[in-house]
């Protein structure tokens, strides 16, 4: 049996945590900021952990 290939997409967006969360950025970070408030610009700053519902699939997505 091959071995399995690695998402690329997945794996460039999404970090796996020593103890197995996973996070990604927080989306809308690149232009048109000025018009979010003080609280969301913050926000964005932090990663996001995501949502445990995805997380079986990802892993799945990131053999290695």
């Amino acid at each position: 049996m091959p071995k399995m290939k690695t998402n690329k997409a997945i794996a460039k967006r999404i970090r796996i945590t020593k103890r197995g969360k996973l996070l990604k950025r927080y989306g809308g970070q690149n232009h048109f900021n000025t018009r979010n408030p003080g609280k969301i610009t913050r926000k964005k700053r932090r990663d996001k952990g995501v949502a445990a519902v995805y997380a079986k699939t990802i892993i799945k997505a990131l053999p290695n």
